[in-house]
């Protein structure tokens, strides 16, 4: 067999042993974008949850984590299910409402911080907020609320 062949052989091999392993289901990146997917659903959400409080006359640092209470509720269901694909523990269920809650007061500092200092709306504020959140709560809930499922694969 030539060199090349053998060269293209190895290629072929490590290229498959990597696809194999981003298209399995527990792979991070995979997880990821359920997780992102199962976010925008929170976000929706959410936002309708926020912008309601909001007319109803609701203090927005009140709102706010009220709103995210609402999309985290939905995102543990969907994130357990569909992104992780882990049972349903008391222990998930603890450390995801305490993630969240972490969550929920880091957005609520944001939103705040962005709305006095950085002259943004309401809802800019709470949209701007949201994208450190949601990678921030993603790595704890891997490493975390759902190891148990990385650590059966």
């Amino acid at each position: 067999m030539s060199e090349s062949v053998i060269a293209d052989e190895a290629r072929g091999g490590r290229v498959e042993r990597l696809r194999s392993r981003v298209l399995h289901p527990h792979h991070p990146s995979r997880q990821f974008v359920r997780f992102l997917l199962v976010g925008l659903g929170n976000t929706a959400i959410s936002l309708v949850v926020y912008r309601s409080l909001l007319e109803l006359g609701t203090p927005y640092v009140v709102a706010a984590p009220i709103a995210f209470a609402c999309g985290a509720t939905n995102g543990y269901i969907c994130n357990r299910r569909w992104t992780f694909s882990a049972p349903d523990t008391t222990r998930a269920r603890l450390l995801y409402f305490a993630i969240s809650a972490v969550g929920a007061a880091t957005l609520t500092l944001l939103v705040a911080v962005f709305v006095r200092d950085a002259g943004l709306d309401k809802v800019e504020a709470y949209v701007a907020a949201i994208p450190p959140i949601t990678v921030s709560t993603f790595v704890a809930n891997r490493l975390w609320t759902f190891a148990a499922v990385r650590e059966r694969t």
